[in-house]
């Protein structure tokens, strides 16, 4: 993938990200922060819902021609989520808050959200 795609995928990504963002602000959700990196990977969406810290992974599809948007979110990729949330959970002190997993799909228009969608693993 020439620089120019992955460029374009990663506008496409952000946008999606942030309209998933809104989605979680309409239930009532605060977003603490968009696209945490760090060596163990990125988080898309850190939000809090109540008293848990919500780990969110959006992922996106225009169509089901590559599968539902919920079942991109495999073993490794929840792995490297889970890592880089106890990451978040160190540095910025809230070791000890409750915290869950959760995952957007967005197919088209519809957003589909699956709390509590894997533990850690």
């Amino acid at each position: 993938m020439n620089k120019v795609m992955r460029q374009n995928n990663r506008s496409v990504g952000t946008a999606y990200e942030r309209a998933a963002g809104a989605f979680l602000e309409e239930k009532g959700y605060r977003i603490l922060e968009y696209n945490y990196r760090c060596r163990a990977g990125e988080i898309d969406l850190i939000a809090e819902d109540e008293e848990y810290l919500v780990f969110c992974e959006v992922k996106y599809r225009k169509t089901d021609a590559k599968g539902n948007p919920l079942e991109a979110v495999d073993l490794r990729k929840q792995q490297r989520i889970y890592r880089c949330a106890l990451h978040y959970m160190t540095v910025h002190g809230k070791i000890d808050y409750p915290a869950r997993f959760d995952v957007i799909g967005i197919k088209g228009k519809e957003f589909l959200h699956i709390k509590n969608a894997f533990q850690g693993v």
